[in-house]
């Protein structure tokens, strides 16, 4: 039996239905077989009704009876009308039963059978009565005379075996319908099935229980976000990705989602600061979806798939990583830099200028030397420190002219009011100093490099200031500029960096943890200010 049921989901739905159609149509023409033949009944009872009421009343039916000559002028009468009205028999009859008419002439005299009381009460009436001609459906009204005495009877008949072939003749057109009607339903249904079976690949039901089972679980357990999106409408949001935004556990709306699920834009690996994650994006829309188009002509594709992958341990890493290629770079360029001290040195000393040997010699380490107890004691925080020193000697190498403010004072030992630590971690210091200093000297005038730097802390707060001698930036951009992922450099093709654009993102994460702000203008150059104030929990 199991090999007679569809193994698809389409075949299945397709059997279904076709049975449900057929037990649909059969019963439907059933019913109405049955009106018709329920229609054909009352149309034969108020058919006979209307006639026999019309003799009755007719004054030349009551004259005949009462003249003696009743068989001889109403058989004539009643043969013709029953010949137009296609009915069984037409009787008309003496108060006690006996015939003046019959459909067969050799009846004429006998009894009527049948019920009359009713007639004789004056009442018409129908019934359906077995008489000489077989069971029939009559009426019986009185005939009256102009005194009002009843002096005879008419009662009209249609056969049942008639009324049959009456109700039995609608059958073909009722057939004709029923299977027009079943052709188009089993058509429509085919139509379905095939559509159906396309959208379901031929997939059995316990198939794609099985496959809809399996993609939940693993689209909830796989260690990557995913944010399904459905025509304007967030269809699945995975525990990863629940995780990665803090969205908790209930229902997620397109408008509490970070901005790049509404946009139409397609994302490649874009960096996105979530809280304290730094996340990467991906953004792909979903052939065929279709795009939707605002009054303004902006489009704006209705569904796509969003992918999270969490970048925050990677991020610190590479920091590191560029901290410590930063440092290798300084040494190497320190390295290169004594070297040819050492060569000018011991050439001097070969041409017998000693002294002018000795002066080069401990004038370039007094420099050196003084730049280095400065800071030490200026800021106090030996990561700073050693970040203040590396930055110079990159931007010494890159011919930018880098200068640590007079104004710069980070020791504890410098201020009797600070007898605390400072407000931001030493890891925190570098990361906003040395993203600040980096976008500096990405950003300087090449005809005019320098970079100033102003780190100072007090009772009231932190505050670390940036100049560089470029352009600068307006307030729309710097607002954009401290946005996930956006940079103003360029990669080698000419198109944005989606790897770089983070510093200021990063920047800003940091300053506005500790309650702090940070602001751009444009004075004596490009300057970006940041304030963190001193709470008491700091």
């Amino acid at each position: 039996m199991r090999r007679l049921v569809p193994r698809t989901l389409a075949g299945q739905a397709f059997l279904l239905q076709v049975v449900a159609i057929l037990v649909l149509i059969i019963v439907a023409g059933s019913l109405a077989a049955y009106d018709a033949r329920r229609d054909s009944e009352r149309s034969a009872r108020d058919q006979v009704v209307a006639i026999a009421v019309a003799l009755a009343d007719s004054s030349s039916t009551a004259e005949a009876i009462t003249s003696g000559s009743a068989t001889a002028r109403l058989q004539p009468v009643t043969e013709a009308v029953r010949a137009d009205t296609d009915i069984a028999f037409i009787t008309i009859m003496a108060p006690d039963r006996t015939r003046f008419t019959h459909t067969d002439p050799a009846r004429i005299g006998g009894k009527f059978v049948g019920t009359i009381g009713p007639a004789l009460a004056g009442r018409v009436f129908t019934e359906t009565y077995t008489g000489t001609l077989g069971p029939s459906i009559r009426a019986v009204a009185p005939v009256r005379a102009s005194d009002g005495r009843i002096v005879g009877l008419v009662s009209a008949g249609i056969t049942l075996s008639g009324l049959a072939d009456r109700w039995l003749g609608q059958l073909p057109t009722i057939a004709v319908v029923t299977v027009i009607a079943l052709l188009l339903s089993v058509a429509g249904t085919w139509a379905v099935r095939r559509r159906l079976l396309r959208q379901t690949r031929g997939l059995r039901p316990e198939e794609l229980r099985v496959m809809y089972e399996h993609h939940d679980a693993v689209l909830h357990a796989v260690r990557e976000g995913l944010i399904v999106i459905d025509h304007g409408r967030v269809a699945l949001v995975n525990d990863e990705a629940r995780r990665l935004l803090d969205l908790g556990d209930g229902p997620v709306a397109l408008e509490g989602l970070p901005e790049f699920a509404g946009t139409a834009e397609e994302l490649r690996d874009v960096l996105y600061l979530a809280g304290d994650r730094v996340l990467v994006v991906n953004r792909s829309g979903v052939s065929g979806s279709g795009v939707d188009r605002d009054g303004g002509g902006a489009a704006q594709t209705t569904s796509a798939v969003i992918t999270l992958r969490d970048r925050t341990e990677l991020q610190g890493a590479m920091g590191e990583l560029d901290s410590m290629r930063l440092f290798a770079e300084s040494l190497r360029s320190q390295a290169h830099e004594s070297a040819n001290r050492l060569h000018t040195v011991v050439g001097l000393v070969e041409m017998g200028r000693g002294d002018e040997a000795v002066r080069f010699a401990t004038t370039e380490l007094e420099l050196s030397q003084h730049l280095v107890d400065r800071l030490t004691a200026a800021v106090g925080e030996p990561a700073l420190v050693a970040l203040l020193l590396g930055k110079s000697a990159q931007a010494n190498e890159r011919g930018i002219e880098l200068t640590v403010t007079d104004e710069t004072n980070l020791s504890p030992t410098g201020d009797s009011s600070l007898d605390t630590d400072s407000v931001l971690s030493s890891a925190e210091l570098v990361t906003v100093v040395g993203n600040l200093i980096d976008n500096a000297l990405d950003a300087c005038d090449r005809d005019d490099p320098w970079v100033e730097v102003t780190v100072h802390e007090d009772s009231s707060g932190l505050s670390i200031r940036v100049a560089d001698s470029g352009p600068g930036m307006d307030a729309e951009e710097f607002a954009r500029a401290r946005r996930r992922g956006y940079s103003t450099k360029t990669a080698v093709e000419g198109a944005l960096d989606p790897g770089r654009g983070l510093g200021l993102a990063l920047v800003s994460q940091t300053v506005e943890r500790h309650g702090g702000t940070i602001t751009a203008e444009v004075t004596y150059g490009s300057v970006v200010i940041v304030t963190v104030p001193r709470t008491a929990e700091s």
